[in-house]
């Protein structure tokens, strides 16, 4: 059986998804690709299975593995489609008939009708054992909220107060955040377009740009999206562009630029930046290209390694240079549940020394008087904290510019923000070069 004939069907897509990110695919490019034969309204299916057994995934595992008479040895898309299965009755709120006979079905689109009466056993199995089995659930964390063993290590050491709560934040789906372009419309107005739509949303307190919807709706038929009038961005993500406070006829570096919310923000706040946007990668340069052609944004685009700037830059410093710097994103496993999943305890240290560098690279680039905005999407103090620190130490005439602000939490330098409500996990730290 292709992949091409799985994907008619959505609990063999999502099946299909899980098994190739267990096997080191990114969930953004398998989903896509399992689910590509599906209609709307199955894709959304798909996705919702696929997301929800990563979020799960330990938890359906165990649940599975005494479920079992054996283990499903050298069978990752049966195994995915049986947790894609368990999930639909445990979370979904799919009648229980319709879950046991739709995943015992989608067997025969993965190519394996031998396996839909083990499916049906199985399943029908947890419908009967279902109090017993989940009463029978460890108490371990790691399990219960589903994470890998290190990563519950690491985030305890990180936030002993409330590490839990922490961990439990990057399993529930993250908000529809917008980001009105304030070029083309104030956020009240477009949040009354909003309302003669029949869309409700609120606007956030610190982040003065964002509407944040009380239900998510397809982007491209919100008002205004093709005309440019409004983005998606989580909240987090918009309080770089305050944070950095450019003004009119500054040269700005955005030095990893891509997708290019934070290019476009900052290009949305204030008139007549000379922008320069950088990115390593061609093709997700091209979809900051993308992004300012719709919102009628211009700035300099280039791919180019930031560390690198003797093969880019022209001599001329900048006023402000922001380094959304490469992390390994556990600030946003709510949105990107495989994190989990393909990250390695080791990445850690490798993302640390990318930007140390880039950190280093680029500070001779700044004008005296300048700022520097250091930013991860990591709930880490590997990849955040103790970085800045380290290249506060390393440069006499870098002083921390103290983010003082009511969101998040003020740490030795700079501030951090854990996920949850609004917010993803995000750190901020803000450097001025001394004159």
């Amino acid at each position: 059986m292709s992949l091409a004939d799985a994907s008619h069907n959505p609990r063999a897509a999502a099946a299909l998804a899980v098994a190739a990110v267990l096997a080191g695919t990114s969930l953004d490019d398998a989903l896509p690709q399992a689910s590509a034969g599906l209609a709307a309204a199955d894709r959304a299916l798909a996705q919702a299975i696929a997301y929800g057994v990563l979020r799960n995934r330990r938890l359906l595992e165990w649940l599975a593995a005494r479920l079992l008479e054996r283990p499903l040895k050298n069978e990752p898309r049966l195994q995915a489609l049986l947790l894609g299965g368990l999930h639909q009755l445990r979370a979904m709120g799919v009648p229980d008939h319709a879950a046991v006979a739709e995943t015992v079905a989608a067997a025969a689109a993965l190519g394996k009708p031998w396996a839909k009466g083990l499916l049906n056993a199985v399943l029908r199995r947890y419908l009967r054992e279902r109090s017993t089995l989940e009463a029978a659930l460890p108490p371990d964390p790691a399990l219960r909220l589903s994470y890998p063993d290190w990563l519950v290590a690491r985030v305890r050491e990180d936030w002993p107060s409330n590490w839990e709560a922490v961990l439990a934040a990057g399993n529930e789906p993250g908000p529809l955040t917008l980001r009105v372009n304030r070029r083309q419309t104030t956020r009240e107005a477009y949040r009354d377009e909003l309302a003669a739509a029949g869309i409700a949303a609120e606007p956030l307190a610190h982040a003065p740009d964002a509407l944040r919807l009380h239900e998510p709706q397809p982007v491209a038929s919100l008002p205004g999206w093709s005309a440019g009038r409004v983005s998606v961005q989580d909240a987090a993500a918009q309080l770089a562009a305050e944070l950095l406070d450019a003004h009119p006829g500054h040269r700005v570096l955005d030095a990893c630029s891509a997708p290019g919310g934070k290019t476009a923000h900052l290009l949305e706040r204030t008139e007549a930046l000379q922008l320069l946007a950088l990115d390593r990668d061609a093709a997700r340069l091209a979809r900051v290209a993308e992004n300012l052609h719709r919102l009628k944004l211009q700035a300099a685009l280039r791919v180019a390694d930031a560390a690198q700037p003797a093969s880019w830059w022209d001599g001329v410093p900048f006023d402000r240079i922001l380094l959304d710097a490469p992390c390994s994103g556990t600030g946003v496993i709510r949105r990107h549940p495989d994190i989990k999943w393909l990250r390695r305890e080791a990445d850690l240290a490798q993302a640390a020394r990318t930007q140390g560098r880039l950190l280093k690279a680029l500070w001779p680039l700044l004008a005296p008087g300048g700022v520097l905005l250091y930013a991860t999407c990591s709930i880490l103090r590997a990849e955040g904290e103790a970085v800045a620190r380290a290249f506060r130490a390393s440069q006499a005439d870098a002083e921390e510019l103290r983010i003082e602000t009511p969101w998040g939490e003020a740490r030795e330098i700079g501030r951090r923000l854990a996920p949850g409500g609004a917010y993803d996990g995000f750190y901020y730290a803000r450097f001025i070069k001394k004159p």
